[in-house]
């Protein structure tokens, strides 16, 4: 069954109705900083130096609109993860600095939340966790191990829960057990970045859309309709990064796609669950992530077809056929009572990946070149934190963020063609024989899939 329509950035956006771009830039102009992007990380940048500094002249630069991106495509989780996992910074960094890096995710969940609630931002904001359900016995291990893994970081808050216990929250087909943690929140990015924008507007700042950035440079920012120049220059175009002269290789865009449903009727959801609005993922390697809309659909959304050749970027969410069927196959796995339920839309944007998978927030006083992103798909809360981090940053305040392990992290570039392709296209092949093997009665995590993590570098 086909979606009514597909592309079109995406349903969040659909459901507003696009914007037209607003305040061109013309021609050469100076500012104190320069943002290059609009969506979540450069409007909260944008947001928090605005208070901080009041003296200086912000301007934001965004090729369409603010929101264009991953901030009006993705998922709509509000979550707390820290990309690239604890364990992975504990191998560099002392347990107590993780530790303190998540508590500062977990706020940044909190303090989305309290904006929106300040500046009556309705971003359809419903706080009910993160449900990860294992379906198959090598998901239940790593569901077990994943609960071990919380023991260590009890900051995350996670916790094991039976199948009974899983599917009286969500119930979802073969549940074996599931981990539930308690930090995140669902919401409408759409909406989220549209009332956001309106804040930051309504600060002083200036957002030039409709303005393409073709290379950054230290005090210089070169457009399709003019130079801007600034003491400070701060990257915030995540899975659009590659299109920058010189970045080509710095972080790959990588495609994830979704699907959204038409309303569920109350009979149901009443069969379904999914009563405390959680977030909701597998244990699956080429894994998928749901949530339950504010009018009664489900969301979701996965890799699908997961990068293209030379780091090209989707500019208005086209998406393939096949990935809109694998989608639809896995709601119908999870909740088999939907094999009838239409599908709304569907679409594909792009998130940004280092080479180490892990995200990073950077600013150098000498030259006043900032960055921040590399969410690997998990920026929605994160780009809050970055935007403090780099605001700090950029006033030359030293605060607990500005020392997080993520702060000034460095990761090698990426491959050149055609080992960058040639490389994640097998690397998500090989996931997808490790799942297809686990399905069909492997006890424990496949072989193929801790090779290809050791590969990837995740």
């Amino acid at each position: 069954m086909s979606p009514r329509s597909s592309g079109g950035v995406s349903w969040w956006w659909a459901d507003l109705g696009l914007p037209e771009p607003q305040d061109l830039l013309d021609g050469d102009a100076e500012a104190d900083v320069v943002i290059v992007g609009a969506g979540y990380t450069g409007l909260w940048t944008a947001y928090y130096l605005a208070q901080l500094r009041p003296d200086l002249l912000i301007r934001v630069v965004e090729q369409r609109f603010a929101g264009y991106g991953a901030s009006g495509r993705n998922g709509g989780w509000l979550s707390a993860s820290v990309t690239g996992g604890l364990d992975g910074y504990s191998r560099t960094h002392p347990p107590a600095e993780v530790a303190r890096f998540q508590l500062a995710m977990n706020d940044a969940v909190d303090e989305v939340i309290r904006v929106t609630e300040r500046h009556a931002i309705d971003a359809h904001v419903r706080r009910g966790g993160t449900l990860l359900v294992a379906r198959n016995d090598a998901q239940a291990t790593r569901a077990r191990a994943a609960a071990l893994d919380a023991e260590r970081w009890p900051e995350t808050g996670a916790r094991l829960l039976s199948a009974r216990e899983s599917r009286e929250r969500i119930a979802v087909a073969g549940t074996r057990a599931a981990v539930w943690e308690p930090h995140c929140a669902r919401i409408h990015p759409a909406r989220l970045v549209r009332g956001l924008t309106g804040v930051v507007r309504g600060l002083g700042v200036r957002i030039h859309e409709g303005t393409t950035v073709h290379a950054i440079s230290a005090g210089r920012v070169a457009t399709d309709r003019g130079v801007l120049t600034a003491r400070h220059v701060i990257r915030a175009t995540e899975g659009f990064t590659a299109g920058l002269a010189g970045e080509r290789r710095t972080w790959v865009p990588m495609n994830s796609s979704m699907i959204v449903t038409d309303p569920l009727p109350a009979s149901v959801w009443d069969e379904i669950g999914w009563a405390d609005h959680d977030t909701l993922e597998d244990f699956s390697h080429v894994y998928s992530y749901a949530q339950r809309t504010a009018d009664g659909r489900i969301a979701i959304g996965g890799r699908g077809h997961p990068y293209r050749f030379g780091s090209g970027t989707d500019l208005d969410g086209d998406i393939p056929d096949r990935t809109v069927t694998h989608l639809r196959d896995v709601v119908c796995s999870w909740f088999p009572n939907l094999r009838d339920v239409p599908i709304a839309h569907a679409w594909s944007g792009v998130l940004g990946v280092p080479r180490n998978w892990r995200a990073t927030v950077a600013h150098d006083a000498a030259t006043g070149l900032g960055w921040a992103g590399g969410y690997v798909g998990t920026g929605v809360t994160a780009a809050n934190l970055a935007g403090r981090t780099l605001a700090d940053l950029v006033a030359g305040e030293r605060t607990e963020r500005t020392s997080l392990p993520w702060v000034d992290q460095r990761a090698r570039r990426w491959e050149p063609e055609p080992l960058r392709w040639l490389g994640i296209h097998g690397l998500y092949r090989a996931y997808g024989v490790a799942d297809r093997l686990e399905e069909r009665g492997a006890r424990r995590t496949s072989r193929i899939a801790t090779m290809a993590n050791r590969i990837s570098g995740r």
